[in-house]
């Protein structure tokens, strides 16, 4: 693990030091949630703050630094790569572990009784859940690396993080089998929605509930006796209730039959990103790393909760983007938002910027599934530059979330929100 790697450094300009700092505590138990204190290769205690702008020129500090080639390869890699979900989420131990979870259903008189149902839940969990970015479930690993003190960071505590992402990564399954279906997608991560696949249609809202209820056979299973364990199983039921919130938000606003761009305002895009994306998609991937370790006061998560759901709006907006720009090679789906009417970033800025003509066109041609219409729509947006405002909006928004980031006035490490902003800006899928 890097973790426990050890570092010889000679002639080390002093001033380089909060860089080599960020270099060597990147992911690592050198981050602690009370304390910014130097390596243990460094013998000094004194604290320093890090800001955005050192912890982005790790590259730059290494130039600085005597070492063998080996360690600079070495320290280069894992500064700057993104780390592979086989690395840590390996797929067949997971489906060890969610048979050992699941063993009431496997086992017993029952067993018999609905086989034919434990093996369907194998082959959507098998479609449905991996083959996915895992960013969610990589920061619950990450933020658990990041916050735990040396005591914690132990192989069966690691463990229990990694079934915490996975956990995630089922509420995410969840979630989207029946956004699919509501939304009448075709494309998921390059291959056809699970309701599309013969035999499953509709039936898909209860596949729906079957990944959301393994999710808790799993925390039931690893958790019970934990004393995060009530903290965790109260935390997947409020977000679950939140994005179904968002999804409620989302469907009244963009009904299928009934195009009203009056409803679509900033002010309830806003509530809609929210709702349905800010929550699981940010804030509950850190505060399942912060239960974890034993972090469960509510000023702490209020302080997490502000600045992630700000980067969960920045990462809808780009989702916006990409759905109408985007390659589908590339994204793993077809973009359809302005097909299915959605209440998207880039609808909102054309009704703010759009004259008379072009706004009727987009009431006539916004929302109705036809080529020609879509066209019409996206030849407005070329018109009103929307691109180039995204473009802009993107760099000051990422801008605005390192200041804020800066700025906090908290006790957890700002590494942990610097390596959330950096995973998700200017991405391409």
């Amino acid at each position: 693990m890097i973790r426990n790697s050890k570092f010889m450094f000679e002639k080390i300009d002093f001033c380089m030091v909060p860089r080599i700092y960020h270099l060597l505590g990147s992911e690592s138990a050198y981050f602690r949630c009370k304390y910014w204190l130097m390596p243990r290769p460094f013998t000094s205690h004194c604290p320093f703050v890090v800001g955005s702008r050192e912890l982005s020129a790790c590259s730059t500090a290494l130039k600085h630094l005597r070492l063998p080639s080996t360690q600079r390869e070495s320290c280069n890699n894992f500064s700057t790569s993104t780390h592979k979900p086989s690395k840590y989420f390996n797929e067949n131990k997971f489906k060890e572990e969610f048979k050992e979870a699941t063993g009431h259903l496997r086992e017993g008189e029952c067993r018999n009784e609905i086989q034919d149902a434990v093996v369907h839940l194998d082959q959507m969990i098998d479609y449905n859940v991996f083959g996915g970015k895992m960013n969610r479930a990589m920061i619950v690993l990450s933020s658990f690396n990041l916050l735990a003190s040396p005591d914690q960071l132990t192989d069966k505590n690691q463990q229990k993080a990694v079934l915490l992402g996975w956990c995630v990564e089922l509420l995410q399954a969840c979630f989207l089998v029946a956004d699919d279906i509501m939304d009448q997608s075709t494309m998921r991560r390059g291959k056809p929605c699970w309701y599309k696949i013969n035999g499953v249609g509709l039936s898909g809202f209860n596949d729906a509930f079957l990944l959301y209820s393994s999710i808790h056979s799993i925390l039931r299973s690893n958790f019970k006796d934990d004393p995060c364990y009530i903290y965790l199983v109260e935390l997947f039921d409020m977000v679950l209730q939140q994005t179904t919130i968002g999804q409620s938000l989302d469907l009244l606003t963009s009904p299928n039959d009934n195009t009203d761009l009056t409803r679509f305002t900033e002010e309830r895009y806003d509530a809609i990103v929210k709702w349905k994306t800010g929550f699981y998609s940010f804030y509950m991937p850190v505060a399942l790393a912060l239960y974890l370790v034993g972090i469960c006061d509510e000023p702490t998560h209020n302080q997490a909760k502000e600045i992630l759901l700000k980067m969960g709006h920045f990462f809808q907006v780009q989702d916006d983007y990409l759905d109408c720009y985007g390659e589908p090679e590339t994204i793993g789906k077809v973009g359809t938002d302005i097909e299915e009417n959605k209440c998207s970033w880039l609808i909102v800025q054309a009704l703010k910027l759009a004259n008379e003509d072009q706004r009727k066109a987009l009431q006539t041609n916004y929302g109705l599934d036809d080529p020609i219409s879509v066209a019409i729509v996206k030849t407005i947006y070329r018109e009103l530059q929307i691109e180039s405002i995204y473009k802009k909006f993107e760099l000051e928004s990422y801008e605005d979330i390192q200041r804020e980031i800066d700025n906090m006035k908290s006790d957890l490490p700002k590494q942990l929100f610097l390596e959330y902003a950096a995973r998700i800006f200017q991405r391409e899928k």
